[in-house]
């Protein structure tokens, strides 16, 4: 890997982009009196996933992918963290293909991440 893979190939990539379609719908429920606080910051956190995974892969060394792959596992955390506050909140309910997303994610950048690390 490494050494400018294709990230549209990886389904870590591909599912980090189901993310952000996700995150967007769900978001567009948010008051309007969030557009600059939760909406935003929620958005910009899935983004951020596929972006440093895409970003990643494109670098030369598997060191700097492990790096943008560590960005992306905080990001998802930020989302899920976000997510949650949202219930809490009650902008939100729970959504359960939103919770599979996320946990999905989480198991394919853990997986790839350990993939990458096992082979350096």
């Amino acid at each position: 890997m490494g050494a400018n893979m294709n990230h549209k190939d990886l389904d870590v990539w591909k599912k980090g982009m189901e993310l952000v379609e996700k995150v967007y719908a769900i978001s567009r429920a948010f008051p309007d009196a969030e557009c600059f606080g939760l909406t935003s910051q929620i958005r910009r956190a899935a983004v951020s996933i596929p972006s440093n995974i895409a970003e990643g892969a494109a670098r030369k060394s598997d060191k700097e992918l492990l790096q943008f792959l560590s960005i992306a596992i905080g990001s998802l955390a930020e989302v899920e963290t976000q997510y949650l506050i949202a219930i809490r909140l009650g902008f939100l309910v729970k959504d359960k293909s939103l919770t599979k997303l996320i946990n999905d994610e989480k198991q394919l950048l853990l997986g790839f991440r350990n993939y990458i690390k096992k082979k350096t």
